[in-house]
């Protein structure tokens, strides 16, 4: 209860959703860095805990795969597209954002646990040919394709147009799904693509449903 002559306190000023998202994403990529600064000085003893492929103590790797890395380059090339892709993501509002990446990280991660050696050459190898996979870039694969689809499942113009500019900026990246370079993991940037695809289609339920009860009310009724 205020005393009269006294102004009411205000309410807290909300602050705006990209500075909440800006500042969310730099706080996650600052974390990779820090993770990458304390794997380079135990001599990337961490790197062993990423996804082993088929194996079952190798499924833990799933929880910490995407925030480890195999040395600065890697986190470095990794870097840009987390921000941006990251940042654009977070548009979509924050509990999507925390949804979709969940998805994206459970999901692309145990797509990656289970297709992960396919392709795998290891020549001289007697024993269990198995890899190691690490990084970021599946769960950045997976929020490409979450924002290249999401405008279609929503119907949202402007959803649509920044899919269309994600695809235009970055769609050459969607060449990583396919076998390439040695030592990448593309089995990790299919899984995360195709987790991406699958969050986008889960989370725009709301806009999905809201269009078919549109179409239901507008449809002309029949009495006997």
């Amino acid at each position: 209860m205020t005393k009269p002559g006294l102004p009411a306190p205000s309410a807290p000023k909300k602050r705006p959703a990209w500075m909440v998202g800006g500042v969310t994403i730099v706080s996650f990529v600052a974390l990779l860095y820090v993770i990458e600064f304390i794997d380079t000085a135990m001599g990337h003893r961490l790197d062993q805990d990423g996804i082993r492929p088929l194996q079952t103590d190798g499924l833990w790797g799933i929880l910490w795969a995407p925030l480890l890395h195999g040395g600065w380059p890697h986190l470095i090339a990794n870097t840009v597209p987390a921000l941006v892709l990251g940042f654009l993501m977070t548009l979509a509002g924050m509990g999507r954002f925390i949804a979709a990446t969940a998805i994206i990280w459970i999901l692309g991660g145990f797509g990656t646990w289970l297709i992960g050696n396919i392709g795998l050459h290891c020549p001289y190898v007697t024993v269990q040919c198995t890899s190691t996979h690490i990084g970021a870039s599946g769960l950045i694969f997976g929020w490409l394709a979450f924002l290249i689809v999401f405008g279609f499942f929503t119907r949202n113009v402007w959803e649509i147009v920044v899919g269309v500019v994600v695809l235009f900026v970055y769609g050459g990246v969607l060449f990583g799904v396919l076998p390439g370079s040695p030592g990448v993991s593309w089995q990790g940037h299919l899984s995360g693509a195709f987790a991406g695809v699958v969050a986008a289609y889960l989370l725009s339920g709301p806009e999905r449903k809201s269009r078919e009860a549109r179409k239901d009310s507008a449809q002309p009724r029949l009495s006997a």
